[in-house]
């Protein structure tokens, strides 16, 4: 890892020297940084919520380099150190993160320090939904460009970890979570909110600070930079009024805007001041629905001026999106299974259900009959899911759900085939399953010619599987074993 110490990096560890550092979070985001400030002989304190067989393989490799760890259920303890370095997945307001800091801490993160040192132009993306997919689609533009592009942040690998190898012609593309953003002193060279809406709600103390966390991916930006904001939702349409960018550009599907990409007619526009060029149409999106057509807009405004439209066209033609995110997964007997693991949120599998399902009436969309099964549930983010169920009452076909959310979905969906409006649609079938292999089993049974298996669960993963990546393969895992 010694190629890891570049010049920059250097000068900031520098400063930490004679200082004793915490690295909170021995997880892959942070192991890089702590392979480094020992390789440099600073004093670090490694401090993790795990125990210390779950965490062998680490202990014993840093500790042969001289590093101390505080593990288990008292792993913030004693938190005396000077510096202290963050996991994402550990909120700024613990109390005994607060306390550190009124101690006269320095907290800071892995992310923080890269934005520091960083040689090279950064594009990062946030927002509620649609900023996995964006972020790949604006590094795939790119490279398709002939950029050379680290991709990492919230998605791949730590981008600290590859600062060695970065020039200055070079782009780094991050996307960053309102718990890596709540935190931020810096911001990218361009900043793209996909759109923002109730998420996460089950650690943020309410939306107010959810909002806030997210607005500094902008909120430190200088005025040559650049911003990119979805005017068709509220909360990011309000955030370009105070961004300190001067070229701030818009992406919509409803309305034409002055400066960034619109959808108009099936046809997407790029403008600036009011002069319209022709990128393509979206139809020959590869990338099934309408959020998609989104996050494309969004990537294009953000390239505006680096990638051609023809770079554009061709990219959107043939990138078949990443893994976890409307994945086809197989075709049997007629029955198309689809993994959205990433839908951890109502509002993501809402749009998940429309890329197959489309209710709003637009000529470059085929409205199909409804055939998905959908397979939901998981641990809640302490989201409603009233939305929710009146999408599957319209949607789905079959319902089958698991998980310790299943009961307020199950009840979300019953109460909205309550409701007059809906009245007039097909009966829904609602299964439940205490087990998340039977539940994939009994969506198998419950399809037929035509259909479409989709797992899109609203929830998180946390009380089966570690990661939305995890619970995705064993769905795909389990797919792949019918014959």
């Amino acid at each position: 890892m010694g190629n890891l110490v570049n010049t920059m990096l250097k000068d900031y560890l520098n400063k930490l020297r004679g200082k004793r550092i915490a690295v909170v979070g021995a997880g892959v985001s942070n192991t890089p940084l702590i392979e480094v400030l020992l390789e440099l002989g600073i004093e670090t304190t490694v401090r993790d919520k795990r125990s210390r067989y779950e965490l062998e393989e680490i202990t014993i490799r840093f500790e042969e380099q001289g590093a101390k760890f505080k593990l288990g259920d008292d792993y913030l303890s004693d938190l005396s150190e000077d510096v202290i370095f963050r996991t994402p997945g550990l909120m700024p307001t613990n109390p005994a993160l607060s306390e550190a800091v009124a101690r006269g801490a320095i907290l800071t993160s892995e992310m923080e320090v890269f934005f520091e040192i960083c040689p090279c132009k950064i594009i990062a993306v946030t927002g509620s939904d649609g900023k996995t997919t964006t972020t790949s689609i604006i590094a795939e533009l790119l490279k398709n460009e002939g950029k050379t592009v680290h991709l990492g942040g919230n998605i791949g690998t730590p981008l600290l970890c590859r600062a060695a190898d970065m020039r200055p012609d070079d782009i780094a593309v991050a996307e960053l979570s309102s718990f890596q953003l709540i935190t931020m002193k810096e911001s990218p060279d361009v900043a793209v909110v996909t759109n923002l809406s109730p998420n996460h709600l089950d650690v943020h103390s309410d939306m107010d600070e959810y909002i806030k966390a997210k607005s500094n991916i902008f909120a430190h930006q200088k005025q040559e930079d650049r911003a990119v904001f979805n005017l068709d939702n509220e909360i990011t349409r309000k955030y370009a009024m105070s961004a300190p960018a001067e070229d701030v550009l818009f992406f919509s599907r409803r309305d034409k805007v002055k400066s960034g990409v619109y959808l108009k007619n099936g046809t997407i526009f790029e403008s600036k001041d009011d002069n319209r060029a022709t990128i393509m149409q979206a139809v020959d999106i590869i990338l099934p629905g309408v959020h998609n057509i989104e996050n494309y807009m969004a990537a294009f405004a953000a390239v505006s001026g680096i990638v051609s439209h023809d770079v554009m066209r061709e990219t959107a033609k043939t990138f078949r999106g990443v893994e976890h995110r409307i994945e086809l997964v197989r075709e049997l007997r007629g029955v198309r299974y689809y993994n959205d693991s990433i839908a951890s949120s109502p509002s993501r599998a809402i749009a998940g259900l429309r890329s197959f399902t489309a209710r709003e009436n637009r000529r470059w969309l085929k409205k199909e009959r409804k055939k998905i099964i959908l397979i939901a549930g998981g641990k809640d983010k302490g989201v409603a899911f009233d939305e929710l169920g009146a999408e599957i009452v319209e949607r789905v076909k079959a319902l089958v759900l698991t998980g310790v959310a299943a009961k307020q979905i199950h009840d979300a969906v019953v109460s909205a085939m309550g409701n007059s409006i809906l009245k007039h649609t097909d009966s829904l079938e609602i299964q439940q399953c205490n087990d998340f292999e039977e539940a994939v089993h009994m969506a198998s049974k419950l399809a037929a010619d035509g259909d479409i298996v989709l797992l899109s669960p609203a929830c998180t993963s946390f009380d089966r599987f570690k990661n939305f990546e995890e619970r995705g393969n064993t769905f795909k895992s389990i797919v792949n074993s019918f014959s």
